[in-house]
């Protein structure tokens, strides 16, 4: 994917700052450019849509997450983190203050573990479009792009309960990745988004989205039991 060229100066300058940063698995700038994209996409089927909040939150909303993914001690949210390092580039960019806030906002509740509520459309938008780039074709892709980085095998039929108890802790994170799989990935979690997303559109979208993932995942543990 491109970088994006049709965009002012500020957010030029946003998305270099965010290619440093992020260069790495599936949070790369590739990532971001999706759910940029997503983004304006969900953004022309609502109203009153903010594009100067909304635009700069797409590009910084994972800007902590290689803070987070390197936190051996788990405490790092890179939400919240990525909210305070965004505020500091708006400021140095001149933004204003009333925009950084609302900016900041849209950053801190677009994760589902975080603990805030997207209560502005701008930031229903940016979750929204945040999960769907966990589902479909892209899903499936990302899944195994961090399977491989974590040594994860290819499929694992544990169930689901023992597995629960055995590798994810009460804030829901895995314990041990090497451990985790992409299809238990989609059946703890991927699978439930649709019914958590906000606008029409997005919901619309993961629907499909969901449907091609189940297919695969069939499809996917029958040629690995040899019956395909």
């Amino acid at each position: 994917m491109k970088i994006l060229d049709n965009l002012d100066n500020r957010y030029q300058a946003l998305q270099e700052i965010v290619k440093k940063e992020l260069s790495y698995a599936a949070h790369d700038l590739d990532h971001i450019l999706r759910v940029y994209n997503l983004c304006m996409l969900l953004a022309e089927e609502e109203r009153d849509v903010d594009l100067e909040v909304l635009i700069p939150a797409a590009l910084l909303h994972d800007i902590a997450r290689r803070d987070e993914d390197e936190d051996i001690t788990g405490e790092i949210d890179h939400a919240v983190l990525g909210a305070e390092m965004a505020g500091r580039i708006l400021h140095d960019l001149d933004y204003d203050p009333e925009i950084i806030v609302r900016i900041k906002d849209c950053i801190k509740a677009h994760r589902f573990r975080s603990g805030f509520t997207p209560d502005t459309i701008e930031a229903k938008i940016l979750f929204d479009a945040d999960k769907l780039d966990v589902l479909g074709a892209v899903g499936i892709a990302r899944s195994f792009m961090l399977a491989g980085e974590h040594g994860e095998k290819m499929h694992n039929d544990i169930p689901l309960d023992e597995y629960l108890e055995e590798n994810v802790g009460p804030n829901g994170r895995i314990k041990d990745a090497s451990k985790h799989t992409a299809n238990l990935e989609f059946e703890l979690k991927l699978k439930k988004i649709p019914e958590r997303l906000f606008t029409d559109k997005a919901k619309q979208i993961a629907a499909h989205r969901i449907q091609y993932m189940e297919t695969f995942f069939k499809i996917l543990v029958g040629e690995v039991n040899g019956q395909r």
